[in-house]
């Protein structure tokens, strides 16, 4: 495997979308060379470009995505490569739950109808004030204290967006059944759980979705769950376009089960619906998520480099070990057994004494990190990449 050659050139970066600076200077130049033209790079950063079609070279050890969803990186693929594929969890959360919260007041006020009326009065003649006083009534809404949100998905954003809720006065019913122990301990204690989609469609006022796109999510709004909804209810999805099943919208709007459905996506089939609030994938756009992605990601694909550790990365289990030795391998394999054996056989067989090691899995992956007293010879690295299992090995000597 040629990934066991020490590097000594700088590593290489290349950039398939502007990266916010906030970024790009925790790469320092003398040790990483940046650009959207890199040749033979050592890892990627993108934001939104589409990798799936695109050739990527066999020198890439990483992809880091400046955001959280990944679907636009054939992580399915690097995985067979033995490349982690990093993204920045949590880091545009406050930004899309500004969002939710913008959206939940457009709902709940009639905002975007009643801006429509405004902007359509410039031609009116006479007293416009006893104009607008006559048609108000037409755009009265509603006020968010005691009304229910319900919240499909726990994580960062859905938590920041339940606490954010209480704090207006809102009754909140949540239902994820893949929650951390970490997004447990940071959910608001007033939170009711739900123990079931179909309860949140059938108890909420407002529905906010905050899941990934997966095979499992995709429609999980569907006809069958629309059916369940409060008469009026809003709908609210700031998560993935394709959670939501677009025609089946469009005809609980069209029966008014629901009142609107505000979005961040805009599609083709309802996009001029009265009861769509559509905008264009704002999410993620403030200075300031941008920048905190940016930071999140070249930190972790810089310490992938530099040193192998892994965090957040969506396809990898997270190993991080603190550097005790000079010399260190990674190595990234299938999730099979006796491969720590066939590790630690390798090395001792090389009269290479194991000063720190530490291995971890996640589903089908495992990923191994080991750290010697010498110097490892390139026959070690090599007798490492031909043990069947093994995707990838580097050394990473300082």
């Amino acid at each position: 495997m040629d990934e066991s050659q020490v590097r000594v050139a700088r590593l290489r970066i290349l950039t398939l979308n502007s990266i916010s600076h906030a970024g790009l200077k925790l790469l320092a130049p003398e040790r990483f060379e940046i650009g959207n033209h890199v040749e033979q790079p050592d890892a990627i950063l993108l934001r939104s470009h589409d990798m799936h079609g695109m050739p990527i070279a066999q020198s890439v050890r990483a992809i880091g995505r400046a955001g959280a969803g990944v679907n636009n990186i054939p992580v399915k693929e690097m995985s067979q490569r033995g490349v982690p594929v990093f993204n920045a969890p949590g880091a545009n959360a406050n930004a899309v739950k500004e969002l939710v919260l913008a959206g939940l007041l457009l709902a709940a006020r009639n905002l975007v109808p009643a801006v429509r009326y405004v902007e359509g009065l410039r031609g009116v003649q006479g007293d416009l004030n006893a104009v607008v006083e006559e048609n108000k009534k037409h755009y009265a809404g509603i006020e968010l204290p005691e009304r229910t949100l319900g919240i499909l998905g726990l994580g960062r954003i859905g938590s920041l967006v339940a606490d954010t809720a209480i704090k207006l006065g809102m009754h909140v019913l949540g239902y994820d059944p893949e929650i951390t122990v970490d997004a447990a301990w940071s959910l608001p204690s007033q939170v009711k759980k739900a123990h079931s989609i179909e309860e949140v469609l059938k108890s909420s006022e407002f529905v906010t979705v905050h899941v990934p796109l997966v095979p499992a999510t995709r429609h999980l709004i569907n006809e069958e769950r629309l059916a369940l909804v409060r008469h009026g209810a809003v709908l609210l999805n700031f998560a993935r376009e394709e959670i939501v099943a677009a025609e089946a919208v469009g005809r609980a709007l069209d029966a008014k089960r629901l009142k609107y459905y505000v979005c961040d996506f805009p599609s083709a089939g309802l996009l001029q619906h009265p009861g769509v609030i559509a905008l264009p994938h704002l999410g993620a756009s403030t200075r300031e998520a941008e920048d905190n992605c940016a930071v999140m990601v070249a930190n972790q694909v810089r310490e992938y480099l530099e040193h192998g550790n892994i965090r957040n990365a969506v396809n990898f289990p997270d190993v991080v070990m603190a550097r005790e030795s000079p010399f260190r391998i990674c190595i990234a394999n299938a999730n099979v057994p006796n491969m720590l054996g066939q590790i630690s056989t390798a090395v001792a067989q090389a009269g290479l004494n194991i000063h720190n090691m530490l291995n971890k899995s996640r589903q089908d992956m495992a990923y191994t990190l080991v750290d010697v007293d010498s110097p490892v010879p390139q026959s070690v690295l090599a007798e490492l990449g031909a043990i069947k299992g093994v995707l990838a090995v580097r050394y990473l000597p300082v």
